[in-house]
């Protein structure tokens, strides 16, 4: 079997290419965004008695970097989202939403700061 050795200079060139920072403060287009619509979301659906009676609006899906239609401020607060959800189905088959959550997220997307609402739609 033979053995390859890689010289200490390429190791130091190889330990250099590391991974790019993520920004960790709030704003569309960063890593901390997909959090805290990952965690916005996911904050609801136990709230509101899980995916078995409860569905988030498709916004609260759109993890594109985007924030999507649901997320309505980013600063140095953190992130606001405000959305509807109803029974499974519901925005598919055109009824109404029948539960509204808004909720203020952490900058860094991993921290439930606030929930301002969660009730019948306003």
């Amino acid at each position: 079997m033979r053995t390859l050795s890689i010289p200490a200079l390429a190791l130091t060139a190889l330990s250099l290419t590391a991974a790019p920072q993520v920004r960790a403060q709030a704003g569309p287009g960063t890593y901390s965004s997909v959090r805290a619509i990952n965690l916005a979301r996911n904050t609801a659906v136990k709230l509101n008695g899980g995916l078995t009676v409860y569905r988030p609006a498709a916004c609260m899906f759109n993890t594109d970097f985007s924030g999507g239609s649901c997320l309505v401020q980013t600063n140095s607060d953190g992130y606001l989202y405000k959305f509807l959800g109803g029974a499974p189905g519901w925005q598919q088959l055109g009824l109404p939403a029948t539960t509204e959550t808004e909720l203020l997220i952490s900058p860094d997307g991993r921290t439930v700061v606030n929930l301002l609402y969660n009730g019948a739609p306003r």
